[in-house]
């Protein structure tokens, strides 16, 4: 990534947000199938951003890590890489460095699944949960009994 990558506690720097949204992308990629954005669309990368806000110091060490897997001879890091090459890379974080990973995945994954368009997408309402709540319908009240019969248990 280099020198111009500077994070701070308030966020970060532009390089940093560009490879974020790349790693986004390749996480989580548009469908024509489904008619839904990839995670690197314009708002749900700006939801990412904005969620990474919070812990910027550790988002940007996983993003560095991403990067060092993916530099070339000529330097290019994950950004310059086309889309199989982003997701071949990707992967090998997830496997190398899931301690990394793990958090970037389901930062991505919590900001694409509160997006209006994917929430429409999958037949849900649009909106939070609360107040509103959504119905839930009624199970197996038996499936608790192995939980009834059990001693109490105190701490």
């Amino acid at each position: 990534m280099g020198d111009d990558v500077i994070s701070s506690d308030r966020g970060l720097a532009g390089v940093e947000r560009e490879l974020l949204r790349s790693f986004a992308g390749a996480v989580i990629p548009a469908s024509t199938e489904y008619a839904v954005p990839g995670a690197d669309d314009e708002a749900i990368a700006a939801d990412i951003v904005e969620g990474a806000a919070g812990s910027a110091a550790e988002v940007a060490a996983s993003l560095a890590a991403l990067d060092a897997l993916s530099k070339d001879s000529r330097g290019a890091g994950f950004v310059a890489l086309d889309t199989a090459g982003r997701l071949a890379v990707a992967e090998t974080f997830r496997s190398a460095h899931r301690e990394l990973a793990a958090p970037l995945v389901a930062l991505v994954a919590q900001c694409y699944y509160r997006d209006e368009r994917v929430m429409a997408s999958l037949g849900m309402e649009p909106r939070p949960p609360y107040p509103d709540g959504f119905e839930v319908e009624q199970g197996d009240w038996s499936l608790l009994d192995p939980v009834r019969r059990r001693e109490r248990m105190y701490r």
